[in-house]
């Protein structure tokens, strides 16, 4: 089965517990589907670069899937009928990554930028 990356922006004003529970929500639409969550990370509220929906921050979430294209088509159909998600990104590749993704990995552990010069 094809591989896809997801990212949500879900409403500031949702509890953490509540942003978590949207993720299991969808991951039993992808289930239900004939799909499967390989991977879940939930990034915490973050300062958006712009408003959205009038809101200045967003509950991030992440989600790794092994899911045939008509689950993520419906996955996708029902989170942008949700209220309470407001931006979906889905991207479609060739392999996951093993381990965190660069959001949850610690800023010394990155090590691929280079050091800023005065």
């Amino acid at each position: 089965m094809p591989l896809y990356e997801h990212v949500f922006i879900s409403r500031q004003d949702l509890s953490n517990a509540q942003a978590e529970g949207l993720i299991e929500h969808f991951g039993t639409v992808l289930s239900d589907n004939g799909g499967k969550l390989v991977e879940q990370e939930y990034w915490g509220v973050k300062t958006m670069a712009y408003k959205i929906n009038k809101n200045r921050k967003g509950h991030y979430a992440y989600l790794r899937t092994d899911a045939p294209a008509e689950a993520v088509q419906e996955m996708e159909r029902l989170m942008r009928l949700h209220d309470d998600v407001m931006r979906v990104l889905t991207i479609k590749v060739d392999e996951h990554e093993e381990g965190p993704s660069v959001q949850m990995q610690k800023r010394d552990e990155r090590g691929d930028r280079r050091e800023r010069r005065n």
